[in-house]
């Protein structure tokens, strides 16, 4: 059995340590350009005198203050996902929270009186090359015109989220990276965190698949109190801001930030549903090739052919600079950094939490990469998934700040991208049971990033009109 691996991230490039008094030193000159900004361009904005000139030099200042403040709020995030139980990392993303709240009631004015602005002025100055580099941005901003209330009523909402959306965000990420999940292996009770009990629903072995499955049930029920009351909050607060931003239906907000319109985004999820036939189809299949006489939920993702082989660290990272390299030299290099400067934390950990992300941070620093890596096959295709997110984030720091980041479905691809290097990588290495079994662990992705997003969409709408109707829901 390979060794389970150690690497942790460095994030001193950000900040020394949580007690770092450059954070606040850094969010203080945050916040003293953000007062200054306000006394310079308020009222100058949602103007008839607007210039490109004016406009330009304000988003320039503006990406310089977000700049300083995002440094800040991204080590206190990436601090406290890797190590949610220490007081003093939850009390550090709060204080942050504080204190990014203070710069953001100092800005508020800008993005209003930006969307405030008169079409017919707006448009002109877009056409000036002043304001090349900012036409995305400005546009963008504005599709969100017509849902952003008074001045003291955004700042209201901005103060009171500390205490209320975020706050229960937070309490869900401690809650459960703090749940342990109990399972008898070899005749051995054990306990495991979230990531490592839905990695034994990969099991070749039918029973481990069932224990672990009936374990996470058991963790998340034992805690389903706490889990139902955080959901139905957020999701009450979800609808008190649509109410109040006066959003036709609650996709509404992500659709425009995603800069989609309603029918597209139906029309990709209806032809999602057109095709789940083809998935109940591939599970007949599935299940026949497992002779097994019925497919459960923790067989889903049962290999099909029986392999207990792992994969360290260190045979994952060759694997992807490999793979990416055969595609870009540029690309595997641009990969190769997370690993030698140490960008990435893959040590699997209690009170760490699950999944895995990207954080992008500014274009002046460099993003870092989170998951919790268990030596499995697929943990390589979570690897060069984040990764395929992390070279976009690296290719991008040539931009500035506003450009950096880019619509979930744009920055999909590049890791979607980074996974399909990955796969056909191993396939071309692999002998026909291997390919095999590869193919049906692709499929079984697709459907996981395809299909199932697609029908947890459609339960994210049921569950919103529900809360809506019907008032506090039941865990069932």
């Amino acid at each position: 059995m390979a060794e389970m691996t150690t690497v942790a991230w460095d994030l001193g490039d950000l900040f020394s340590k949580v007690d770092d008094p450059e954070i606040d030193r850094t969010l203080d000159k945050a916040l003293a350009r953000a007062k200054a900004f306000a006394k310079r361009y308020r009222g100058r904005i949602n103007s008839d005198d607007l210039t490109a000139e004016t406009l330009a030099a304000a988003i320039r200042e503006l990406e310089q203050i977000s700049v300083a403040e995002t440094k800040a709020a991204s080590y206190a995030a990436m601090v406290f996902f890797a190590d949610t139980s220490k007081p003093e990392h939850g009390a550090l993303m709060q204080h942050v929270q504080e204190r990014t709240t203070q710069i953001s009631l100092e800005l508020v004015f800008f993005d209003l009186e930006l969307m405030a602005a008169r079409p017919e002025i707006v448009d002109k100055l877009l056409s000036d090359e002043r304001l090349a580099n900012y036409r995305h941005f400005v546009r963008a901003s504005r599709l969100f015109r017509d849902h952003k209330l008074a001045e003291g009523e955004e700042k209201i909402l901005e103060e009171k989220a500390n205490t209320g959306g975020r706050a229960f965000e937070r309490l869900f990420e401690e809650s459960l990276s703090a749940v342990e999940f109990k399972i008898t292996l070899d005749g051995e009770e054990q306990s495991l965190t979230e990531p490592e009990i839905i990695a034994l629903l990969r099991e070749p072995n039918r029973e481990v698949r069932k224990a672990a499955a009936e374990s996470l049930t058991r963790g998340l029920v034992e805690n389903g109190r706490l889990i139902t009351f955080i959901f139905n909050t957020l999701v009450y607060d979800k609808s008190i801001d649509d109410r109040l931003r006066r959003y036709d239906h609650p996709e509404q907000p992500r659709n425009l930030a995603n800069e989609l319109d309603r029918q597209t985004v139906e029309t990709v999820i209806s032809a999602c549903v057109e095709g789940y036939p083809l998935v109940a189809r591939y599970y007949r299949v599935k299940r026949e090739a497992l002779g097994i006489d019925k497919l459960y939920h923790y067989d889903r993702y049962a290999p099909l052919f029986e392999s207990r082989r792992q994969y360290s660290f260190d045979q994952a990272r060759k694997i992807v600079l490999e793979s990416f390299g055969r595609f870009s030299a540029e690309m595997r290099d641009a990969a190769a950094e997370f690993f030698e400067r140490g960008w990435i934390d893959a040590e699997p950990r209690k009170a760490k939490r699950g999944g895995a992300f990207c954080m992008y941070v500014t274009p002046d620093a460099h993003p870092y990469v989170l998951l919790s890596y268990l030596n499995r096959k697929d943990d390589i295709t979570t690897l060069s998934h984040e990764l395929g997110h992390g070279v976009h984030a690296s290719l991008a720091r040539c931009q500035t700040l506003v450009n950096f980041s880019s619509a979930l479905p744009v920055a999909e691809l590049a890791s979607t991208f980074g996974e399909i290097l990955v796969f056909e990588s191993l396939v071309a290495k692999s002998d026909l049971g291997q390919k095999l079994a590869l193919y049906a662990e692709k499929i079984e992705e697709v459907f996981a990033t395809i299909f199932r997003q697609a029908a947890m969409y459609r339960f994210e709408q049921e569950l919103h009109r529900a809360r809506r109707e019907l008032g506090e829901l039941t865990a069932e």
